[in-house]
């Protein structure tokens, strides 16, 4: 059986996503962040890894 908790990530945005393609800036708003320096704490589903994945070279991430 799967674990009731997921391990958590603290995401911040840490590069503009003005001027980059509209589907990373997509990625960037699915997660969360809102402006620059702005941390989220997400959970380590597929769906999300994939995004930060996508848009990594924009973020800082540390497990929590």
């Amino acid at each position: 059986m799967a674990s009731t908790q997921s391990k958590q990530l603290q995401v911040t945005l840490i590069k503009s996503p003005s001027g980059r393609s509209d589907k990373h800036q997509a990625c960037v708003r699915g997660l969360g962040l809102r402006r620059m320096h702005h941390s989220v704490m997400v959970d380590a589903t597929p769906e999300n890894l994939g995004m930060i994945r996508k848009v990594g070279y924009m973020l800082q991430v540390e497990e929590v």
